[in-house]
This record gives C-alpha cells, structure tokens and sequence, in this order.
C-alpha cells in the first residue's frame, strides 16, 4: 500500500504539530510533502528536518532566507506569501489538512478543493466566512471534506452510516470554558491570563478566548450547518464541562448517538486522516467507571451572548457571518493586547453585527472578492468601533 500523501497548512500551530506526530506514528501509512507555515521558522525547519517534505511555504521572505540559511542544502523548494499557501494547497497530495487560524485560510482551501484535493478542515472559518460558496466548489469537483474539530469530528462519526433526513437535530457540546461558573462582575475583570487558562483543551491563544466568550461554539453551529446541510433550528447547543461526549446526534424516532472520549485533538485528527479506517492510537483509554458521572446544562447566552450573535447571523443573510467573523478576530485580538475588557469582545462583535444589519447593499456571497469585502467592512467597522469606544459607522 502506497502512503497517503499529506500536505499541512499551518503545519507549526497545534493542529499542524498535532496532526504531524499523528503522521509520525504511522510513517509506513503517511508521507508529508508540503508543509505551509507562518512565521516559526525555527519550528518549521525541525519538522522539515523530520518530515523532508518536497514543498514548503513562509509568510514572507525574510522567513524564507533564515529557513534556508537553516536547512542548507538539504532545504526543499521554498516559496512566501499568498502565492507560496496557494502553491502548498495546490501541491500533489492525496489529503490536505486545512489548520490555518482564521479567515486567512479560505483562499487556500478553496484553491486545494479546486486541485481536486480531499480536506481535513480544522480551520472553521472557511465555513463560516463562505460555507455556501465553499460547498458549491466541493461538490462540483467531487472532493471530500473531513470535518477534524472535534464536536464535527463527532458529529460525522455518529451519521456513519445514518440518512441524513433521518436527523432531527445535531447537538454540539461546549466545555464551558474557563468562566462557566463565574459570576458576571468577576468576568467583567477577567484577565487575558485567565481567559487563556482553558479547563480541558490545550489550543492556540485566538482559539481559546473563542472557548471562554463561547464565540468558538457559535463558530461551530455555522460551521456544523454548512458541513451537515441542516439549518440553524436543527442545531443545539449544550454544556458539557467534562468534554468527554464530544457531540450527538438526535435522530426523528428520538434516538439519540453520541461519540465520548477523552479530550484528546489527535483522535479527531486521526479519524480524518485515516478515513474511512480507525488508526490504533496508543493514547489513554475512556474509563467511565472511574469518570463516575457525566454532566449537561443549558448555556446561559446573557452571561456569553456570542453565542446568540452567531445563530442570529446565521438566520441573517450569507455575508453576516463572515462579518461577525471578522469583527471577532479584531476584537480578540484587541483583548490579547489589552485594549479591551473581556465582555466588550461581545459587545463590539454586536455592533457591528447590528450595523451590517442595517447596511443597504448585496449580501450574497458569489466569490472571493464578496467574502474579502464583507471581510473589509466588519474590521474597519470594529477598528472604528474600539476606537470610538462604542460608535460604530453605519
């Protein structure tokens, strides 16, 4: 059996590291060739090092001479920004793994898809800055999109083998994260620090404030109803602190699959690159004896309105979620700065969100150029918002 060629965008950040020491453990099942990274250059040349992929992409081309003057002349064809992603994506693989943070990783992605390349999606805003757009593309060049997010991950696992119109609803699980049982003052003063301190899950920095406003979960209802073609009223959330039933599924005759395990990333990554087999995992096993009890309750949305803000741009038009899209990374990424109080990434995602609302003009997402644009707006938007401590432009 010839390996499975895997191609990683993103290939330093957790995803990638994670989906790599997948890939390591099985080296007769996997060969990766390229490898697109951002600027880690001293990680990226150790997995070059380890992996000795054909292809390899940087940010830019400082990073490009330092990955070099790094590898000598052991290092592969390297090439830098947009052009040099679009290349890795487009590169000979037989499975792209899509770990990109943000909506930076939708042009890549769509260029894979359109290479007539499978994809392992872990980066969620390609389906909620352009899910009908990105859809359309998968289906008319025959690829395969594998869910590599865990509740999605879980999602798929329990419909294996299910009819589609035989799902009543699809019930994503939330940890709650790390302010689940804080009290709204105490939020109100909640530091970058502790916002970063996530109960069960070890994840990059943008990700894991998403876990803590719950915006990381309204994320994955946009993602889930383009992933799945189910609408926004087919699709739940619930809290779940333990993180052990990763998802489920209710079916029309009240069953009701769920997938448990224990939070581990490199389970629903293995599951995607080894699809439709099951890799052998050597990773601590589920014992729910000793896990004792397993516990559920409703999230409460006045406390992490993010959530209500991504079904409410759901039942909107197509450019509303990529809007809150963007307005989300600028407000988190103002919190990690400093700029802005834990509760005001709610609140200036809102605004904006209020003013896309309000704004006359297309909404429908026919290209890239429309997705760029709805892309544009919300961060100038929010950028005027932080600045204006509250006035946002209509």
């Amino acid at each position: 059996m010839q390996p499975k060629r895997l191609t990683l965008l993103g290939s330093t950040g957790s995803v990638g590291e994670q989906s790599l020491s997948v890939a390591e453990a099985f080296p007769e099942r996997y060969r990766v060739v390229a490898l697109a990274a951002g600027r880690r250059i001293e990680k990226l040349a150790e997995q070059v090092r380890r992996f000795r992929p054909e292809f390899v992409s940087v940010a830019e081309a400082a990073g490009a001479r330092e990955l070099r003057e790094r590898l000598g002349p052991d290092a592969p064809e390297i090439a830098t920004g947009d052009a040099g992603l679009d290349a890795a994506a487009a590169h000979p693989a037989d499975l792209v793994v899509s770990g990109l943070v943000g909506a930076v990783g939708l042009a890549p992605t769509l260029t894979a898809i359109r290479a007539g390349r499978d994809v392992a999606l872990a980066n969620k805003e390609v389906l909620v800055t352009a899910g009908a757009l990105v859809l359309r593309e998968v289906r008319a060049h025959g690829v395969t999109l594998l869910p590599v997010d865990s509740e999605h991950s879980a999602i798929f696992q329990c419909l294996a083998g299910q009819r589609l119109e035989d799902v009543a609803k699809l019930i994503l699980t939330a940890s709650g994260g790390p302010f689940r049982t804080w009290d709204p003052g105490r939020i109100a003063r909640a530091t970058v620090k502790e916002a970063l301190n996530h109960p069960n899950w070890d994840m990059g920095p943008k990700i894991t404030i998403d876990s803590a406003t719950l915006m990381n979960k309204g994320l994955e209802v946009i993602e889930a109803r383009w992933l799945f073609d189910l609408g926004p009223e087919r699709v739940e959330v619930v809290v779940h602190p333990q993180s052990i039933v990763h998802s489920l599924v209710e079916f029309v005759d009240g069953s009701v699959l769920a997938q448990l395990g224990l939070p581990d990333m490199r389970v629903p990554i293995a599951v995607a690159l080894a699809h439709p087999e099951r890799l052998p995992l050597e990773l601590p096993r589920l014992d729910l004896a000793a896990l004792g009890q397993l516990d559920f309750e409703a999230p409460d949305t006045k406390r992490f309105p993010c959530l209500e803000l991504a079904f409410a741009a759901l039942r909107a038009d197509e450019a509303a979620p990529a809007v809150l899209n963007a307005a989300n990374e600028v407000s988190v990424a103002a919190f990690l700065d400093g700029r802005l109080a834990f509760p005001e990434i709610a609140a200036a995602n809102a605004a904006v969100l209020d003013a896309h609302a309000r704004k006359v003009g297309a909404t429908a997402l026919r290209d890239l150029d429309d997705v760029a644009e709805a892309d544009r707006w919300a961060r100038a938007q929010a950028n005027e918002w932080l600045a204006g401590a509250g006035g946002v432009a209509s």
